[in-house]
């Protein structure tokens, strides 16, 4: 599985779709969720809220 390109933590199904959701469709190295949401200026909590979101969009990123 994928890691961290910024601090090696293991990821996600949801955080390598919110890395491409949100910083590119095309990426093949990801932040985690908690880097993602600082490298956004954001919660972590606000990416989960949003990764809900676009799972009830029908968004295929996410599961």
């Amino acid at each position: 599985m994928a890691s961290c390109m910024q601090c090696g933590k293991e990821l996600t199904h949801n955080e390598i779709g919110a890395h491409r959701k949100f910083i590119n469709r095309g990426a093949e190295q990801f932040y985690c969720k908690q880097c993602l949401a600082a490298h956004l200026g954001v919660t972590p909590e606000r990416i989960d809220e949003k990764i809900e979101q676009f799972k009830r969009q029908g968004c295929t990123l996410f599961v």
